[in-house]
């Protein structure tokens, strides 16, 4: 049975004794990082700085969300906004695998040259185990290669530090209660944010069309649940297909984008099962996506397929 007192207490005096210098902590404000953070921040205090790097890829409002989650937990940090080095850096990029390996190693990079700058020695990442998992590497096959696990390089000149390296997603929720932190609930969103919600090239555009329907289904299904309609899924969120569909625009043929909503329901992220919405909440999706984007998506449709086969996000 996990304990997440003693997991805190044990992970504050390893952290101790292990980090002897000034470490940097990879912040997305996601509850993995966020954990994290709040650990180190007992074990070290200001000799931990919080990184948040907004990649251009990030849901809408997210980066004052991030920054508010940094001030309001006392960190020592700093906000780049790197955005224009991520969206050049994956310019024709439309290998899934290729665009996490780039966005993995352009973090390290950043974050090197914050640590040059501040004269830090360790990185700490928020990584658990079902992102070793999939990465793959000695028996294990790549399922897909995590940013802060496959993305890393051979050779880093930071000290890796990885404290929830062994959990599971379900036992981090746990840890977060137990630290009253107020991102407990808060649904996992993917390091390579947007990009892998992309399919094809994650242009500046494209990102645009994601974010906004992204941004329409949290905010329905969350109203629906908040309603009583259904129970909040685990995870809940639009992808942009790399296809094209004929529809009807006023009374002219449009050929336009198409949006897939996804929203599972899991445990430990490992298997998953796709949420039962009601049909009413789906319409109201459907109709905001196409009135809102309706310029670029003229199709909306349902993913309705399990983890196996599937795996959560589509990339």
């Amino acid at each position: 049975m996990f304990n997440p007192e003693q997991f805190i207490n044990e992970s504050i005096q390893t952290l101790q004794e292990t980090i002897k210098g000034r470490a940097l902590i990879a912040f997305s404000g996601g509850v993995d990082s966020t954990v994290c953070a709040a650990l180190v921040n007992k074990a070290i205090g200001d000799r931990l700085i919080a990184v948040h790097v907004d990649t251009g890829f990030m849901r809408k409002h997210e980066a004052e969300q991030v920054k508010n989650i940094m001030e309001s937990m006392g960190l020592n940090h700093r906000f780049i906004d790197a955005s224009k080095e991520y969206f050049s850096a994956l310019q024709n990029v439309t290998d899934p695998e290729e665009k996490r390996r780039i966005i993995g190693k352009k973090f390290i990079d950043i974050f090197e040259r914050v640590a040059q700058t501040e004269k830090l020695t360790y990185l700490v990442q928020g990584t658990i185990a079902p992102d070793w998992i999939e990465s793959g590497g000695e028996l294990r096959d790549t399922i897909k290669s995590h940013h802060n696990v496959g993305g890393l390089p051979d050779k880093m000149k930071l000290k890796l530090i990885e404290p929830l390296r062994d959990l599971y997603k379900d036992e981090v929720r746990k840890l977060a209660r137990s630290l009253r932190l107020s991102i407990s609930e808060r649904q996992p969103f993917p390091g390579p944010g947007l990009a892998i919600r992309i399919l094809g090239e994650a242009t500046k555009d494209r990102t645009e069309i994601v974010r906004e329907a992204c941004y329409i289904v949290e905010q329905e299904i969350e109203k629906a649940s908040e309603q009583g309609k259904m129970t909040l899924p685990w995870q809940y969120f639009a992808v942009l297909l790399p296809v094209k569909s004929v529809g009807v625009h006023g009374d002219k043929r449009a050929y336009g984008d198409v949006i897939a909503v996804r929203a599972v329901e899991s445990i430990d992220a490992m298997t998953c099962a796709f949420s039962n919405i009601p049909s009413d909440v789906i319409d109201i999706i459907s109709n905001r996506i196409t009135n809102t984007l309706g310029d670029s998506v003229n199709r909306v449709v349902y993913d309705v397929t399990n983890k196996p086969p599937g795996t959560i996000e589509w990339e």
